[in-house]
């Protein structure tokens, strides 16, 4: 063996090496009470990572949250069974960090970064950071591609670039997966990483299956922590699905990063800064959560390297669109979708209200003449919606408003439009050139 492929051979051991803690701070658990493990010791900061080790030896993984009267406040990542007053509890910083590979397309993982889909582990490259900072204003490119969804509406009315932020929010059963699955399975990406997080479990193999598919999950990885799993495991797995967009970014690939949803996001912090003695503050959400919001959501957008785009979806609570964690999702992104329970019901699919949903973006990745033909489309929504109670009474006679006339006579065309078939993914140049097709004739 020469001296030159020695390294070669040998650097997975030296990554290896690097990530290894020689020592380790031991603690002892004093008190456990519900889901708030407290100990004296070991030294670790919020947010680092323990174990438990019990008289059994079993260990359970746990968080670190906070401190009280010189005690250590932690969340277990795992079931408490078994934990004893005076089990051992050891530092673990290590596990700040996740191990990533090219291996990982077409595999889902739980909130550990473990694959879960019954096949052989992946062969890791590096191990990125899940607390990485968000990189800084200047360091950020400007969007100007376009990244395509196949969604028309979306595409032609609402366009997304490459490192964009949008948030979809609606009610529960108004289509949020479907149109998630839709987007993830037929969007110009070249990987897509989706967070399932707070899923129930009966929900995750018929997205899987049925919503992203097959073809969809071949250049997709899926990182899941349901409903039943620990709040620190669901914030967790927010942050490692993070951690492998990063990956692939800087790689060079342009990535789509899907969370579904951000409002069981909050939920999971929420439930972690009551335990450590947060005053609750509006709705019962407490301060870190929405110092949590920005953290996650800055964390994409477009680089020198590569880019992430960010679907983020808000559960909203009886439909109220300005419930606290709407507000503040509202306030970050770079556009919102509005799903609309009453197109819904009326079984338009996707249910996108389009006069209510917005694009930051739509005047860097469309064109002049684009935008005026999206104008106008917009315009003949509005009219028509300004004067439905007064057609639906027949109190409206023709001839008195031409725009309305217009309106009128061009509705279902436009209907026509925004619909499409779950399965149906258009073309953008068929789009933008069905678009124009419209805006004359209105």
């Amino acid at each position: 063996m020469n001296g030159h492929s020695e390294p070669g051979l040998l650097s997975k051991y030296f990554r290896r090496l690097e990530s290894i803690e020689p020592l380790r701070s031991v603690g002892c658990v004093t008190r456990l009470v519900g889901l708030l493990i407290e100990s004296v010791g070991p030294v670790a900061a919020v947010g680092d990572f323990c174990e438990v080790r019990t008289s059994s030896g079993r260990g359970v993984r746990t968080q670190v949250i906070g401190f009280r009267d010189g005690h250590v406040l932690s969340m277990p990542l795992e079931e408490v069974g078994g934990i004893q007053c005076g089990d051992a509890i050891v530092s673990r910083s290590e596990e700040a960090r996740v191990a990533v590979g090219p291996g990982m397309l077409g595999r889902v993982l739980d909130g550990f970064g473990r694959p879960i889909d019954g096949k052989e582990p992946f062969e890791p490259e590096a191990a990125y950071e899940l607390n990485a900072t968000p990189p800084g204003p200047l360091e950020r490119e400007h969007i100007t591609r376009p990244l395509v969804t196949g969604i028309r509406a979306i595409d032609g009315l609402l366009p997304c670039g490459e490192g964009q932020r949008i948030g979809i929010f609606g009610g529960s059963g108004v289509g949020k997966s479907t149109l998630l699955g839709a987007m993830a399975r037929q969007n110009s990406a070249d990987v897509t990483v989706i967070a399932l997080i707070g899923e129930r479990n009966r929900e995750v193999r018929g997205f899987l299956e049925h919503e992203l598919t097959a073809e969809g999950l071949a250049r997709s990885v899926v990182v899941v922590a349901t409903s039943d799993r620990p709040a620190p495991l669901r914030i967790r797995a927010c942050l490692v699905a993070l951690a492998i967009a990063e990956y692939f970014r800087d790689r060079g690939a342009s990535v789509l990063l899907v969370m579904d949803s951000v409002t069981r996001l909050a939920m999971a912090q929420r439930e972690i800064g009551l335990a450590a003695g947060e005053p609750p503050s509006q709705k019962g959400y407490t301060p870190s959560v929405f110092n949590l919001l920005p953290k996650i959501f800055e964390r994409a957008g477009c680089f020198r390297t590569g880019s992430i785009t960010g679907f983020f979806t808000v559960l909203v609570e009886g439909d109220d669109f300005n419930e606290p964690i709407s507000d503040a999702v509202r306030g970050i992104l770079d556009g919102h979708i509005i799903l609309s329970r009453e197109l819904g019901s009326a079984g338009h699919y996707p249910a996108i209200d389009v006069l209510n949903s917005v694009s930051r973006l739509a005047s860097q990745l469309l064109t002049p003449e684009q935008q005026a033909h999206a104008r106008k489309i917009r315009e003949a929504l509005a009219t028509y919606q300004r004067a439905e109670d007064l057609i639906n009474l027949g109190a409206y006679t023709a001839g008195n408003n031409p725009k309305l006339d217009t309106a009128i006579r061009m509705r279902q065309q436009l209907l026509d439009f925004l619909r499409q078939d779950a399965r149906e993914s258009s073309a953008r140049e068929w789009t933008l050139a069905r678009m124009e097709e419209l805006a004359r004739q209105v």
